[in-house]
């Protein structure tokens, strides 16, 4: 499901084995990760509390340094991220913010469509990659629709 410009597809993991297993196929593809952030664990040192959330920050400046040198203020949305997390009903969700959104939302032209086209593609194969569980394993619900933004 596409909302605002984030596409949110249910996981059949946790989120940490969600992001563990994202890592694992972002490294697997040649791209770099930059950061992980357990905002959960963040949350709970500062004395909050948060259901698990972890983001990760990844890419590879091939696939990125076409649209930054398009128009450089999309290097606010790059490299990539991607948000593991779980819902009140205990559903893991994984969302990231669709290339083209990226696109339109710092007015990309055609020089960037290629790469633009690119991370659209790698990101989608990734995900459900990431996201599937094998067909005899218990797991969640993968034919639920994503919740309403802020739920």
């Amino acid at each position: 499901m596409t909302d605002h410009g984030m596409i949110t597809i249910a996981s059949g993991w946790s989120v940490r084995e969600t992001t563990d297993r994202l890592e694992t196929a972002v490294t697997g593809a040649g791209l770099f990760v930059f950061a992980r952030i357990d905002h959960a664990g963040n949350a709970a040192r500062a004395g909050f509390e948060l259901r698990p959330t972890e983001l990760l920050i990844f890419g590879n400046p091939k696939g990125g340094t076409p649209l930054l040198r398009d128009n450089q203020t999309s290097g606010i949305d790059l490299p990539v991220k991607a948000l593991a997390w779980q819902d009140e009903a205990g559903r893991t969700w994984l969302t990231y913010n669709d290339a083209r959104w990226i696109a339109a939302r710092h007015g990309l032209g055609a020089g960037s469509e290629q790469a633009v086209e690119a991370i659209e593609a790698g990101l989608a194969r990734l995900v459900r990659g990431v996201v599937a569980r094998p067909p005899d394993a218990e797991a969640p619900d993968q034919g639920v629709t994503a919740p309403e933004p802020g739920a």
